[in-house]
């Protein structure tokens, strides 16, 4: 699993390092790892030119004792100061080692440029002076030191100027930033730095294939159907059957023993899956919502009396009443959360992390934010992020296809909690392998997923 941490989580626990190791230790560590990390970026140290950008603070500080390491190692270092305070012993170490400080006007055109503006501690937005540096050296690879400059750390925000980078090397765990959107777009690739950090529980995780592998439901040895799990879909209407079909492809991906469908789409989805039984009965959870058009309240307020675990999706989350009296995964989009809050769009957009987080309080429910990562918010705040996927799963009905798979993964037994984060991961997994590259259609997803499941079981 990978774990992100808050800014005051990272500061307490380098205090406690701090107080067992040697002065300097932790900054040698992360200027090390950093430099090693450069010397892997470029195939090599000897002959390449890097130039750091250097702000105030420790952060500057892990840039310039990389850059020290990498002149030693044969590379040409040369040293923007974009703050009138600076780590002076960084810059002594920097010149000790044969690299250069100088201004804009004098540097040589860079391999790579290591942003060490500002590292967690800072503020949103970028000052003009490093702006400016940044902007003038555009198109050469950037690799930022722990966060890209500007982002907002905590919550992944991105609130005026911020460094994009290529890659970011950071130190001792990740930070919140670099797994939320949008500043996790700002991070390019993310590359972890272990410095010897004891961190507590993190409040935002991204589950990897082991975590995802270790909640799959198996059959037992004697299982049968109705053990196994009975998952009901009530979507898709006259409109829209092919709403009802995709669900229902979702939730027979084989992970329950049976799917049953209740709907306005009841003769497509017999001719697309002839395995499914059409009609009301038992069920351990119901997929409700998706191209239900006018039949979604009615829906809604059937499937709430079974008093089952629900997913709840598109048409029905706009009969939603705040809070839920059973278990339930909400999967909106953006547009759709923000209606169900009563704010804009953009405003979601722009701070994913906490208008996630405030649905799941109001509601009362597991809420899944759809999106470039996907963000799977408690009731309690906890949060984990899904990072699997590729740009073609934005595609029309592909949530169709997660919703009735998080269904069939609630009927297994799974809390919506995992069944939101287990079902992210999958649809994205699917997704990645149907698309080998190329665009995709939601069907593609939904009969990707027996082999991306036999393969974590495997």
């Amino acid at each position: 699993m990978r774990s992100a941490h808050t800014v005051e989580q990272v500061r307490t626990a380098e205090a406690e390092l701090m107080a067992r190791v040697p002065e300097g230790t932790l900054m040698q560590r992360a200027a090390a790892g950093l430099a090693t990390s450069v010397i892997d970026l470029l195939g090599g140290a000897y002959g390449r030119r890097v130039l750091v950008l250097v702000g105030p603070g420790d952060n500057g500080g892990d840039a310039l004792y990389a850059g020290a390491m990498l002149a030693r190692r044969g590379a040409g270092v040369e040293a923007v100061l974009v703050a009138d305070r600076v780590h002076e012993a960084g810059v002594a170490a920097l010149r000790a080692a044969g690299g250069r400080v100088v201004t804009l006007g004098e540097r040589h055109r860079p391999d790579v440029v290591l942003d060490g503006i500002v590292g967690i501690g800072g503020t949103p937005g970028l000052r003009q002076s490093a702006l400016d540096a940044v902007r003038a050296l555009a198109g050469v690879p950037l690799v930022a030191v722990d966060t890209p400059s500007g982002v907002d750390v905590d919550t992944g925000r991105v609130d005026g100027s911020h460094v994009t980078a290529d890659v970011t090397i950071t130190f001792g765990t990740h930070k919140i930033c670099h797994l939320v959107e949008p500043a996790a777009s700002a991070c390019g690739v993310v590359q972890l730095v272990e410095i010897g950090l004891d961190l507590p529980e993190a409040p935002v995780t991204a589950f990897q294939a082991d975590d995802v592998a270790a909640l799959l439901p198996r059959p037992a040895s004697a299982a049968q159907k109705y053990t196994r799990g009975v998952v009901g879909v009530r979507a898709g209407s006259s409109r829209y059957p092919g709403a009802g079909v995709l669900s229902t492809s979702g939730a027979a991906c084989g992970l329950v023993g049976m799917v049953r469908y209740v709907g306005g789409a009841a003769d497509p989805v017999r001719a697309r899956h002839p395995e499914v039984v059409v009609g009301e009965g038992r069920v351990q959870a119901w997929v409700v919502g998706s191209g239900g058009d006018a039949d979604a309240a009615e829906a809604l307020s059937a499937a709430l009396r079974d008093d089952v675990p629900l997913v709840i999706d598109a048409d029905a989350l706009q009969h939603l009443e705040a809070p839920l009296a059973v278990p339930a995964l909400l999967t909106p989009h953006a547009g759709e959360l923000a209606a169900m809050l009563g704010v804009d769009r953009a405003e979601v957009e722009a701070d994913q992390l906490a208008f996630a987080r405030r649905a799941a309080r109001e509601y009362a429910a597991t809420v899944l934010l759809k999106g470039h990562h996907t963000l799977v918010a408690a009731p309690n705040g906890r949060v984990r992020v899904t990072t699997t996927g590729t740009p073609w799963l934005a595609v029309a009905g592909a949530g169709d296809v997660l919703g009735g798979l998080c269904g069939a993964l609630l009927a297994a037994g799974l809390t919506p909690y995992d069944a939101g984060a287990v079902g992210s991961w999958l649809h994205g997994a699917a997704a990645t392998l149907a698309s080998d590259g190329g665009p995709i259609s939601a069907p593609d997803v939904a009969a990707a997923l027996p082999a991306v499941i036999a393969d974590l079981l495997a």
